[in-house]
């Protein structure tokens, strides 16, 4: 049968052939780049995806350093603000504020000083030296601590304790306001000399007690004598 077609038929028989065969060809090439398209995306893809959860990783690891670092920063510029209000005589706020930190932290012996010795001055003295005590449990070598608690113990006229506790807190801090602390109780005693003594220390360290030691009804019981004049002169 096949002899019987003319060569003009056979050729374009061949030529369809021909190109039936080139097409399919082509279309398994390009099946085939397809595939290695697809499998190559999947890889890089499962790469990519690597790269990047172990970039997160990374990334919460530094996250969580920076978090612990920047709520250490937060507290202390709170117990700054706590610590300036107490000083300006705004007990309550101070108090608040460094509940707010302890809340944060328990173990932030700084603001239970603070609070502590607020809490004193607003008339609490039995939860104001539970405060304290609390902050020297934490860091018993905490010297404004230590401070603090001479100073509730001399608020309530508790001189001898003040006193020893003005020389606990020297041990572990040369304080210009203990070496002061322990004048004023000598200077309501009368004590001239030692009153003499440890406000000249204060005076020596910082030129500015002078003035506010002119002013200190602590100091009345010694005003008029000879050596207190000359030392505040």
């Amino acid at each position: 049968m096949f002899k019987k077609i003319s060569l003009k038929s056979k050729v374009i028989i061949f030529m369809i052939a021909a190109l039936i065969a080139v097409g399919i060809i082509v279309k398994e090439g390009i099946n085939n780049r397809k595939r290695d398209y697809v499998i190559d995306n999947k890889i890089n893809s499962k790469t990519e995806n690597v790269e990047i959860k172990d970039s997160e990783d990374r990334n919460k690891a530094n996250l969580k350093n920076i978090t612990n670092e920047e709520k250490n920063t937060v507290l202390e510029e709170k117990y700054k603000k706590g610590y300036e209000a107490f000083h300006n005589r705004k007990y309550e706020e101070a108090i608040k504020i460094q509940n707010e930190v302890i809340s944060k932290d328990e173990n932030y012996y700084k603001a239970y000083s603070i609070k502590g010795i607020a809490l004193c001055f607003q008339g609490n003295y039995e939860d104001g030296m539970k405060a304290i005590d609390k902050a020297l449990e934490i860091n018993a070598d905490y010297g404004y601590g230590r401070f603090n608690k001479a100073l509730a113990y001399e608020l309530y006229r508790h001189y001898d304790k003040a006193l020893m506790w003005y020389d606990k807190a020297l041990e572990v801090e040369n304080y210009i306001w203990s070496y002061y602390g322990k004048a004023s109780i000598y200077g309501r005693r009368g004590d001239v000399k030692n009153t003499v003594n440890y406000l000249k220390i204060a005076i020596d360290m910082d030129s500015s007690v002078k003035n506010l030691a002119k002013e200190e009804r602590d100091f009345n019981n010694v005003r008029e004598s000879k050596e207190f004049k000359e030392i505040v002169k």
